[in-house]
């Protein structure tokens, strides 16, 4: 009679992990054999075995279809199966086990059960720093658990590290970490996680093992499902789940598809009008200010100023409103949405018409996706003929008739509040969106505060995207001056961390604070909100104007870029010497072994 114990594990956690797991406790009754089975999944592990069964076991048994954590059997005879395996013969894998005395390396249904190879996908609203801070977090969570890993970055710039169809066929399992929607139509057939930027980051270690339990396949119905005409059903099911666990709203992801796609429009079409500024005030003096006047037509200066306000900030209510649309409802909802957002330009209710726009296109052809049903012979008609059709006259109609003149006022009544705001006010407001800026460093707050500010750049508001930015530099540059000054606050690694804080800070890259706030959240992120509400204060009270939406220093090199720039200066340096200041302040100095001194040091025992 042997001691055996075993573990089962399966995609989901649920029919074969325990079918696998009752079949192998009956083969093992039957031969005489002492069985324990640990069953891993979604729902949890339950029947966990302790240290002493596994040190009175003769040999270990993983029937499993995901990879597990083998650990804690160092030492011990293990022969790797799948649960099929177990299912089927469970009397013959437990004969095999028992005189074998090297492990398998692959299951008898061809489950791969050596290390992973991992591909995944990585992508926030810019792109930027979340997109490769995650992406660095699952390659690196990767290798600690021996696998191998290729991660596809996607943002406003592009897509970096591109996936081949070869690496797509190979992959064990794909990692979606993003906060905006992705295209999964490539990796049907796959095991596929979805999850946000945020716990990749923190823990990408943590996420490839909890996706590697909780992956679904992607586009093919569950075995013994309802229908297979239905076959996306269990990957949306999954793909919700786990968009609620990462505590993302869809609401918020749509949104920021749009957003991310609307980026680099507002982005062009403001340093374009910043250049066309600049060189109406080399060649006219202080009157190219007014280059956007007719009385410059044909000039350098005023046909840049006609690319980036009629032709970039033309398209970026249309793009915002059609992407929108687009992660609601996929590709039907694209054109629908589109002509959504051109509508709100000629109805004049701007970015927030787009918004809505995009909105009601998306649920509105997502209904009639599910509503409408063709025969089979028609269905191709749907996406190029009925569903732009409609989707285009409903929401059409809505923006004309309904939605366009009501927002249109509400979005004049806010543009002439924030022009008329007095020094007092306009610092409050100011306060606002600085703190919101460094509340959350990239995550939803922070990027409310920066889609605000630039949609407002559309109806020629300039002073809260200046008073944005300035608050956003901050962070990482307090940072960074912090490490210099209170070296004792930090350890080695923050201190080396904080040069390129500093880089990202001149950047306008807020994010490069986020792994000095996630290490003291509650000594951090004060007074960094505080040092970034008095830089949006000071810019906002100073009738600071930005015309380009991002780019941080570099910006302000461009002559008539910045409204009043020594205020501008004055503010964005008076915000991180503030938050500098707390830093030194609230963190206690460290001693050898890392911790604060005075704090309480608890010696554990193994």
């Amino acid at each position: 009679m042997a001691q055996i114990v075993a573990v089962t594990a399966c995609p989901t956690g649920i029919a074969h992990t325990f079918m696998a797991a009752e079949s192998l406790r009956r083969a093992a009754a039957q031969a005489g054999h002492s069985l324990h089975v640990e069953t891993q999944g979604s729902v949890g592990t339950e029947s966990t075995l302790t240290p002493a069964q596994i040190a009175q076991a003769d040999l270990v048994i993983l029937a499993t279809d995901v990879a597990v954590d083998e650990a804690r059997f160092a030492g011990k005879t293990v022969v790797r199966a799948g649960t099929q395996d177990a299912i089927r013969d469970p009397g013959a894998l437990l004969a095999r086990a028992a005189t074998s005395g090297t492990p398998a390396t692959t299951s008898g249904t061809g489950t791969p059960t050596g290390p992973l190879h991992i591909v995944g996908i990585t992508a926030c609203p810019t792109g930027i720093a979340h997109t490769f801070m995650a992406a660095e977090g699952l390659e690196s969570g990767a290798r600690k658990l021996g696998y191998t890993a290729k991660i596809e970055t996607q943002g406003s710039v592009g897509a970096g590290n591109a996936l081949t169809p070869d690496d797509i066929a190979r992959a064990d399992l794909v990692v979606i970490a993003a906060d905006t929607n992705v295209d999964l139509s490539r990796f049907t057939g796959k095991r596929v996680y979805l999850t946000s930027t945020k716990p990749a980051i923190k823990d990408g270690t943590a996420v490839i093992t909890t996706a590697q339990a909780q992956a679904t396949v992607h586009g093919v119905a569950a075995a013994g499902g309802a229908d297979a005409r239905s076959p996306d059903y269990v990957a949306h099911a999954a793909a919700a789940k786990a968009a609620k666990n990462a505590g993302t709203p869809a609401f918020y992801k749509h949104l920021m598809t749009g957003v991310s796609h609307m980026l680099p429009f507002v982005v062009a079409g403001g340093l374009l009008i910043a250049l066309a500024f600049a060189i109406g005030s080399f060649q006219f003096g202080d009157q190219g200010i007014f280059i956007y006047e007719d009385r410059y037509a044909g000039t350098l200066g005023n046909t840049l100023f006609k690319i980036g306000a009629n032709g970039a900030f033309g398209l970026f209510v249309p793009v915002l409103a059609g992407y929108i649309a687009f992660s609601i409802a996929d590709r039907p909802g694209l054109a629908p949405g589109m002509i959504g957002g051109f509508l709100a330009g000629l109805t004049g209710s701007g970015f927030l018409g787009g918004i809505i726009a995009g909105f009601l296109a998306g649920y509105l052809v997502l209904w009639l996706t599910r509503s409408i049903k063709l025969p089979r012979t028609l269905e191709g008609l749907k996406p190029t003929l009925i569903l732009p059709l409609l989707g285009t006259l409903g929401v059409g109609l809505l923006m004309m008739f309904v939605v366009g003149k009501p927002v249109a006022a509400a979005l004049t009544g806010l543009t002439a509040w924030l022009q008329g705001l007095g020094n007092t006010s306009a610092a409050l407001l100011g306060a606002l969106l600085g703190g919101m800026m460094a509340f959350d460093m990239g995550g939803p707050i922070n990027k409310a505060a920066y889609t605000f500010s630039t949609g407002l750049l559309g109806a020629k508001v300039y002073g809260p995207i200046a008073a944005t930015m300035a608050a956003g530099m901050t962070p990482p540059l307090a940072l960074f001056l912090a490490t210099l000054i209170f070296k004792n606050r930090f350890t080695k690694d923050e201190v080396e961390a904080g040069k390129a804080a500093g880089v990202l800070g001149i950047s306008f890259i807020t994010e490069g604070a986020i792994p000095f706030a996630a290490r003291d959240p509650l000594r951090v992120i004060p007074s960094l909100m505080a040092g970034s509400a008095v830089a949006g204060a000071i810019s906002m009270a100073a009738g600071c104007l930005l015309r380009a939406p991002h780019g941080g220093i570099f910006v302000l090199f461009i002559p008539n870029a910045v409204t009043n720039l020594p205020m501008y200066v004055a503010a964005i340096a008076a915000g991180t010497v503030v938050s500098t200041l707390l830093l030194g302040v609230l963190k206690k100095p460290l001693g050898a072994d890392g911790l604060p001194l005075g704090s309480t040091r608890t010696l554990t025992a193994d």
